[in-house]
């Protein structure tokens, strides 16, 4: 379409009707009476401190209850962020990864495909252990939680959800066993972008499930093996192996073709090349050289 632009094609949240065009209007329709609001509260906020105390106390109050009202809405629509743009939030949990474990002797691998199954956002190998993590977003007003120790969103279970993550880290947990040649275990964990949880972090199907950070510090805090220096990079060069990026195996290269003729066997016959005065008769006589066995 002319003038559609190329870096948001094909996203639902930016069509009309969505429920993120919807929740984008709602809020901008807001506007005016989250103003409204805030100046009431700054009003009262400078008459009241400006009686009980005096004028400067009224204005520096009033402006410090003006601003925390701002903060706490700007709060709440930079959570919804990852969701009105239609996305999981795996390029945010890419770059909070890189900042925290990714600095503390963690290797993270990105977008690994996991045969038979979807693509893994992030794979983290560290000291205490090897995450699968999962990115989704959700609306700002869905209530996630668990009961009986599963997982509900807005009262409804998430099977197919849960299903897939726990399938695929046990597959990819498979498959980096194989090429480690060694028992490794993949925990999958899921990274909340948006929503309402009651609690965080929380389990619910044998999944963790928290917002970035918190997602961080959970895994710091609960290892699940214990893993040297040398095994890190060994299971890190054992994912990169198994687990393709966009389905391309890597596999070891073949030794480098040597360089030295090979030896002949001890007894395979030797011949000797042929005695000058035979080359000089062969060339007189037009026809070939002949060699003698020695």
């Amino acid at each position: 379409m002319l003038g559609e632009s190329i870096y948001i094609r094909g996203r639902e949240a930016f069509t009309g009707g969505s429920p993120q065009a919807v929740y984008e209007e709602l809020w901008q329709r807001g506007r005016k009476a989250r103003l409204r609001t805030r100046a009431i509260l700054a009003l009262a906020a400078l008459v009241l401190c400006g009686m009980l105390v005096n004028a400067v106390f009224g204005v520096v109050a009033a402006v410090l209850l003006a601003s925390a009202d701002a903060l706490v809405h700007w709060r709440l629509y930079n959570a919804s962020r990852v969701w009105r743009r239609g996305l999981r939030g795996v390029e945010r949990m890419d770059r909070t990864l890189r900042l925290t474990l990714g600095r503390r002797g963690h290797r993270v691998l990105h977008g690994r495909v996991v045969p038979g199954h979807e693509t893994a956002d992030e794979l983290v190998v560290g000291p205490g252990g090897v995450w699968l993590v999962h990115n989704e977003a959700w609306a700002p007003d869905a209530e996630i939680s668990q009961h009986g120790g599963r997982l509900f969103i807005d009262g409804r279970t998430q099977s197919k959800l849960v299903g897939g993550l726990t399938a695929r880290a046990a597959a990819a947990e498979r498959l980096v066993s194989e090429k480690y040649g060694a028992p490794v275990t993949v925990t999958p964990v899921l990274a909340v972008h948006g929503g309402k949880l009651a609690r965080a972090p929380f389990t619910a199907d044998g999944i963790v499930f928290a917002p970035p950070l918190r997602l961080v510090r959970w895994m710091r805090r609960n290892p699940t093996a214990e893993h040297s220096a040398e095994e890190v990079e060994a299971i890190a060069r054992a994912a990169v192996h198994s687990l393709p990026i966009g389905g391309r195996i890597m596999t070891d290269a073949p030794p480098p073709p040597s360089r030295v003729a090979a030896e002949p066997p001890a007894d395979a016959p030797l011949t000797a090349g042929p005695e000058p005065a035979e080359v000089a008769a062969g060339e007189a006589g037009g026809g070939d050289a002949v060699t003698t066995a020695a």
